[in-house]
């Protein structure tokens, strides 16, 4: 949104969601029109009645799209081509309203593949997904929030971590975060000997990660900071780090890669083989390292750590991560979306992979 705003002195966003997820305590905050659709923004992995009902909710969403988008009359639709995308790339393809659908896996997913013939033009993250999918089809990243890596220092200062000290990231995302908890608990006075350990917990076992950061030696107390979540402090964290632990989600590795941080990855296993495919593309660049989600626990971590004693190791992670960073992603898809709802020719690929690199 910043990078459309940054091209547009005046634009009209509106933003279309489902029944369950963060959105409608997010997207409104940000000043942008919100409306949701019966469907569900996020389904469950396991059948439940939730799920029996999706292809209801479904056809009862298609009449709401086609009614948004004949009312908004927008001039181009962008879209992450989810569950609750299809009935909105459905009525935008019928009003003959453009859409450029963005895919941030490698893999892609089914209701992607369903809708993409639906799309004017299509951006990936991965150079592979356009292999199955129709094209016009576009290498651009993942859209990210600004990482400058020159404010490292003052990313450092205002987390409050020494400027030589060794600093370790953890975050599982939303999904079985407990595994990385646990993990990090069992072993958390070895952990904070080797480094200081900003420590993304949710919600709910806050208390528990202070009550361990009680039980630490005091010299070890201020090493381990426990967050129940980050949200513009993130930025920070990322470039206050200097090796992250976490899933393989596309925009978490997009912005690890923006910032040139290694990272030890342990993916989502629920996901289809998503976020393993997402792994493959770091690991085989030698910016990453991948734990199987059932081999992550207390050992694998500390072994984890000691990439940070390394520094040959994590030297040659550290190049190979920020070679392949794209913080210019967002300006990349605002450029294709741009020429969309402008009617005009759609930008080359070398012109997208400048701007996507960093390019302005």
């Amino acid at each position: 949104m910043d990078s459309l705003r940054a091209r547009l002195s005046e634009v009209d966003l509106r933003w279309v969601g489902g029944r369950r997820g963060l959105e409608a305590k997010i997207v409104p905050s940000s000043g942008i029109e919100f409306d949701r659709l019966w469907l569900r923004s996020l389904r469950n992995v396991d059948l439940s009645f939730g799920t029996a009902s999706d292809p209801f909710r479904l056809a009862a969403s298609f009449p709401q799209a086609l009614a948004l988008v004949a009312r908004w009359r927008p001039d181009a639709l962008f879209t992450t081509g989810g569950f609750a995308a299809i009935p909105v790339i459905m009525a935008a393809a019928a009003q003959r309203i453009p859409t450029l659908l963005w895919e941030g896996n490698l893999v892609p997913g089914r209701s992607v593949r369903a809708t993409a013939p639906l799309a004017k033009a299509i951006a990936v993250s991965y150079a592979e997904s356009c292999r199955v999918l129709p094209g016009p089809c576009y290498l651009t990243g993942t859209p990210i929030r600004a990482l400058p890596r020159a404010q490292r220092s003052l990313a450092r200062q205002r987390l409050e971590v020494p400027a030589d000290a060794p600093c370790l990231l953890i975050f599982g995302g939303s999904q079985q975060v407990r595994r990385f908890n646990e993990a990090v608990w069992s072993v958390l006075p070895e952990l904070t000997e080797r480094a200081h350990v900003l420590h993304v917990t949710g919600e709910p076992p806050y208390a528990e990660s202070l009550r361990h950061r009680d039980e630490l030696r005091a010299e070890l107390r201020e090493r381990y900071r426990p967050y129940p979540f980050l949200r513009e402090e993130m930025t920070d964290a990322l470039l206050a780090t200097d090796l992250v632990v976490g899933r393989a989600g596309s925009s978490t590795l997009a912005e690890v890669t923006a910032a040139g941080v290694p990272i030890v990855i342990v993916p989502y296993p629920h996901a289809a083989g998503h976020q393993a495919a997402n792994a493959r593309t770091l690991v085989e660049a030698s910016a990453a390292e991948v734990v199987e989600d059932t081999d992550f626990d207390g050992a694998t971590l500390l072994r984890a750590a000691d990439i940070l004693a390394d520094d040959e190791r994590h030297a040659k992670m550290s190049a190979a991560s920020r070679a392949l960073g794209r913080p210019g992603a967002a300006a990349a898809n605002v450029e294709l979306l741009l020429a969309l709802a402008e009617r005009r020719a759609l930008p080359g690929q070398e012109h997208l992979e400048w701007t996507s690199r960093g390019g302005s």
